[in-house]
């Protein structure tokens, strides 16, 4: 009996792999984009009809989309959109508080010229969007802020932070959709800015933490709630 072709094997292991992934960044951009909404039941067999694929990349993408924290599965039901409840966002913004104040340190000490002309060409874009563009706007904000978690160079903290805001999308957007939120947040990155630009660690850290508070008085007030404490 001839012995196992490991190559091809191997190669069809990687192209599976490659497949998963694949669908996996899609239906995480679908989530993020508001195209499936939190709670939603996320149908196995129809996404693999629409990506013309065999059901198995799609379970693969799902329970890669569960380890990142934005879909549940539910025995005997399916998978779902997570819905992160204000509590859990509350948390979330405790640690982004510490994280954003780190990196706003980080970024003012090492961020180079061509680094903070992509900040403030960002910036630019935002003003725009902010007149009458909602959905552009949150997603420039969010291009902005890991633009900004890229600069601290720093891996880890990249990967941490990039799973918290992706938890918070939901949140965030509700926040900047009422009371002109979109304006108030682009004050405050303009703040950022000139901290950084100043190479002032200490100012970057208190106006980027600054900023997190603000947007999570946001969060509450799109949601009608008070602040304890």
């Amino acid at each position: 009996m001839p012995p196992a072709d490991t190559s091809l094997s191997n190669l069809q292991l990687v192209q599976s792999r490659s497949l998963s992934m694949l669908v996996q960044q899609e239906i995480e951009r679908m989530i993020l984009d508001g195209e499936i909404g939190a709670g939603e039941w996320l149908n196995e067999s129809a996404l693999s009809q629409r990506f013309n694929i065999s059901r198995g990349p799609v379970r693969e993408a799902f329970r890669t989309l569960e380890e990142l924290g934005l879909v549940r599965q539910e025995k005997n039901r399916g998978v779902f959109v997570r819905e992160v409840s204000v509590e859990e966002a509350d948390q979330i913004y405790d640690l982004r508080e510490a994280l954003d104040e780190l990196i706003g340190r980080q970024v003012a000490t090492r961020a180079t010229p061509a680094q903070l002309a992509i900040l403030r060409a960002l910036i630019g874009e935002m003003d725009a969007a902010a007149r009458d563009d909602v959905s552009a706007y949150y997603a420039l904000n969010l291009r902005f802020h890991d633009r900004l978690a890229e600069f601290a160079d720093n891996p880890k903290l990249l990967t941490i932070y990039r799973r918290l805001i992706k938890e918070l999308h939901l949140f965030r957007l509700r926040g900047l959709a009422q009371d002109e939120g979109s304006r108030k947040s682009t004050a405050e990155h303009r703040a950022m800015m000139r901290a950084l630009e100043a190479g002032n660690a200490d100012a970057a850290g208190r106006t980027f933490k600054a900023h997190v508070v603000a947007s999570r008085h946001r969060m509450y007030k799109a949601y009608g709630l008070e602040k304890s404490g």
